[in-house]
């Protein structure tokens, strides 16, 4: 059912009535008010503390917010995305990225088949063959084990891999290489198998439909220097398997279609890291690692499902994220893991944000009259602080930022002074925090002794919002609930800005763009170009100078 306009719903106007309240306060001013508020805004489920007391809510806003959500219907979608209906309704698909972890007591049916019975298949397929590759019991073409494993892929079937395989590093097998190949780039595959041997090294080609033109294209690259150093056409076999439904491209390409690892319609790329998309991060950290990380995940679609919406984590969170989009006028979200293993982690949800909600219209097409999907980036602490962290602090724009933290470190080490690293890394992750909301006020600078002339260098406004998410230690458990958890806090903010979270029409047309130009670039004599000025001067200024390069001229 098609809901009214968002910004003419009443529980929006209210929204926007009461910001004209709060809006003003300093989070100083909500904090002086309520001395119990950073033990009351917490939400504590699944593993993770959620602390959002320094978001600038206070319980009227928060009230707001929910009313907003059962207006827009957000049970109700929640609901219908866990019983298989088609809400990706442009490409009329379910969206069941939660089969993916559910157990084999479950039954989830789309258009009336139960998909956990398939779900399983290809999960103790995947372990059976990550055992026999872990234990060496698979062999090269020459006889020799794999030890190096390079997975090919793009968009959600290379970041959601790469950003598993940094943050579990320390499950994995250590007498065994991993790495990543996405980019079509000759150079990102050429260092990726520099130092390797072709004779131990297996490649996981991961294309749905085994077309990807960038998959492909470094997909062949690989079989080129595979068969060229193992001298056999045959190798291609013991050397390389696929993720992919098209059977025929895969045996074309000479993959035993028996180590084949398929998925479905239902399973988005940027969803679909729990699928058979995994495998590299089922033979980085074992099968029971991959059930761990699953059951992770599990927890999490189970408290979004049933939890009511004042303690349910992603729906606080989506919740939040449309409010400082929306009425804070903030454009960006900063996501800050204080984890060097999560390094990876906001590249991840980049692709999961905003592939899913930087849309334009509504699900019934017309054009929306608000912000949509902010813009999503970050790196690890404690190494921002030494770069963008003074915009944050300073600036003139707003960043709410999400702060990630663990109170045990998987790599103890004592700190100068006494006390372990790790209690370094978190009084930092929990003094920025306190910096951003509180701010140091022109006074407290003068009474420090500061010079007037730079009293308002050394002012700090304060009042920029923030979340802080902690758990015990990064497990594989752990990161499936916290990827989870932005995966239905991106569903909820969809579902309040009523578009299509789960579509990707933006990343069409470049591609299609590209077929025709690339047949441009490489035709022998010179083309007949009927592109704007600006394009038809590129490619002519690229064709010479590539053709000076490879004649000497440059």
């Amino acid at each position: 059912m098609s809901q009214p306009p968002l910004t003419t719903m009443p529980q929006w106007q209210a929204l926007r009535q009461h910001f004209a309240t709060i809006g003003p306060k300093h989070l100083r001013e909500l904090f002086a008010a309520d001395p119990q508020r950073g033990v009351r805004l917490t939400v504590e489920d699944v593993g993770l503390y959620l602390d959002y007391s320094k978001q600038r809510v206070d319980a009227d806003t928060l009230h707001l917010l929910r009313e907003l959500a059962e207006a827009c219907q957000l049970p109700q979608r929640i609901e219908a995305m866990f019983r298989g209906d088609k809400i990706n309704s442009t490409e009329g698909r379910a969206v069941l990225h939660v089969a993916l972890r559910a157990p084999t007591t479950e039954k989830i049916l789309v258009d009336g088949h139960d998909v956990e019975p398939d779900v399983h298949e290809v999960l103790e397929r995947m372990a059976a063959f990550s055992e026999r590759v872990r234990s060496g019991a698979w062999l090269g073409h020459t006889g020799r084990r794999i030890r190096n494993v390079i997975s090919i892929g793009i968009g959600g079937s290379d970041l959601g891999p790469v950003m598993a395989y940094e943050a579990l590093r320390d499950y994995s097998r250590r007498d065994m290489t991993f790495r990543f190949v996405s980019n079509v780039d000759g150079t990102d595959f050429a260092e990726a198998v520099r130092d390797l041997d072709a004779a131990e090294t297996l490649f996981i080609i991961c294309s749905k439909t085994f077309t990807t033109l960038e998959t492909l294209t470094n997909a062949h690259a690989a079989r080129a220097w595979s068969v060229a150093a193992l001298g056999d056409e045959k190798s291609v076999a013991k050397h390389f398997v696929a993720v992919s439904t098209n059977a025929e491209g895969v045996s074309k390409f000479g993959i035993d279609t028996a180590n084949m690892f398929g998925f479905w319609d239902w399973v988005g790329g940027r969803y679909s890291m729990d699928s058979s998309i995994g495998l590299s991060t089922m033979l980085a950290i074992g099968a029971d690692g991959f059930r761990e990380m699953l059951a992770g995940f599990h927890a999490m679609d189970e408290h979004f499902r049933h939890a009511p919406l004042e303690k349910n984590l992603p729906a606080l969170m989506g919740l939040l994220a449309v409010w400082n989009n929306n009425f804070l006028d903030a454009a960006t979200v900063a996501v800050l893991p204080y984890e060097q293993y999560l390094k990876r982690f906001p590249a991840y949800l980049q692709q999961l944000t905003m592939e899913s909600n930087g849309k334009h219209v509504t699900l019934d097409g017309k054009v929306v009259d608000y912000n949509t999907g902010p813009i999503y980036w970050g790196e690890p602490g404690t190494n921002g602080q030494h770069s963008f962290y003074q915009l944050i602090h300073q600036g003139t724009r707003i960043v709410p930022c999400d702060f990630i933290g663990f109170g045990q470190t998987l790599n103890p080490l004592p700190a100068q002074g006494g006390g372990d690293q790790h209690d370094l890394l978190m009084a930092n992750l929990i003094a920025q925090g306190e910096a951003l909301a509180f701010g140091k006020t022109a006074d407290e600078v003068r009474a420090e002794g500061t010079p007037e002339a730079l009293v308002p260098h050394r002012t700090f406004e304060g009042n920029r919002p923030s979340t802080t998410i902690l758990a015990a230690k990064l497990t594989p458990h752990i990161l499936g609930t916290l990827i989870a958890l932005y995966e239905h806090s991106v569903f909820v903010q969809g579902v309040i800005w009523d578009i299509d979270s789960f579509d990707q029409w933006g990343v069409e047309l470049g591609k299609q763009l590209a077929r025709t130009t690339i047949a441009e670039l490489v035709a022998a004599d010179e083309p007949k170009l009927a592109h704007d000025s600006s394009t038809n001067a590129l490619i002519r200024r690229y064709r010479q100078l590539r053709d000076d390069a490879i004649s000497g001229k440059a």
